[in-house]
């Protein structure tokens, strides 16, 4: 079965009778699928309207799961946003980023996401809805584990919803590839800075592909709070600052390696937020 509802209610009716699949866009199912056709019974959530979209909403902003990435590219966001806005552009190539969402990024749930660090640093939630009722998760616990999430069976993603920062808040992310474009990520790095009279008032940091889940680094955060945002900043985090990583040894890199560069990039993203620039892929 393959359906595509124009409306949530019908969707949501459709997973209630079991053993279907989401899809919105497909750019991770049709992969996965290799030479192989499609198996299985699959709902497409990307004709109703209402999931798609970035509006404000109170003391929040809203982001309607089937938005693309080309759709976050092109929105009007506030700077801290421009670290998932680098992300986006950074997604595969033009035909992926037209087609991906940002709910199918998150609820497929890769170790190298590009999408999980730059919302992580936003503190944001996400938004799933089934016929039992609508409930909010933070993505920092969503996400459980590779391919892994708290989503169940009969739920569809609606939204991804997080707090306005303030207006002071800078936003830089990097991630590093074996080529520019069409690259699994070796190592990302989401940072946000909120620097007022020349000092860091609230420090973010996010780090993806490094561990089973991205993850926060609190205590990378707690060093830079209360330091004048000045160049070389990024030098004042250590090594031991990223001691929870546990990165693998793959085809594509070093645990070793990783690790190194996760620094490297970690200070580069910082000196960039002190100074106002966004970054990208290295």
């Amino acid at each position: 079965m393959y359906a595509r509802p124009s409306d949530l209610n019908d969707a949501l009716g459709l997973l209630a009778e079991g053993d279907a699949r989401v899809m919105a866009g497909a750019t991770d199912i049709f992969p996965g699928a290799g030479e192989s056709p499609l198996q299985g019974n699959y709902i497409d959530v990307t004709n109703i309207a209402a999931l798609r979209g970035v509006r404000l909403q109170g003391e929040s902003l809203r982001i309607g799961a089937t938005t693309t990435w080309s759709d976050i590219v092109a929105a009007d966001l506030p700077p801290a946003f421009d670290a998932l806005k680098i992300a986006a552009r950074d997604v595969g190539a033009a035909q992926i980023q037209n087609r991906g969402t940002i709910a199918g990024n998150l609820c497929n749930a890769s170790p190298a996401a590009d999408g999980v660090a730059p919302l992580l640093i936003l503190d944001a939630e996400v938004e799933l809805a089934s016929r039992r009722g609508t409930r909010r998760i933070a993505l920092d616990a969503f996400i459980t584990g590779a391919r892994s999430s708290l989503r169940a069976p009969d739920e569809v993603m609606t939204a991804i919803v997080t707090p306005l920062p303030a207006q002071t808040m800078q936003s830089a992310f990097f991630k590093l590839g074996a080529r520019r474009y069409l690259v699994i990520s070796i190592v990302i790095v989401a940072v946000a800075l909120d620097v007022v009279e020349g000092i860091v008032r609230d420090a973010r940091i996010a780090i993806g592909a490094c561990s089973v889940v991205a993850q926060r680094i609190r205590e990378a955060e707690r060093r830079l709070i209360g330091a004048p945002a000045r160049p070389g900043l990024g030098r004042s985090i250590q090594a031991q600052d990223l001691a929870g990583l546990s990165p693998i040894d793959d085809v594509r890199a070093t645990a070793d390696y990783r690790r190194h560069a996760a620094l490297t990039l970690l200070r580069r993203a910082i000196d960039a937020c002190a100074l106002g620039k966004s970054g990208g892929v290295v």
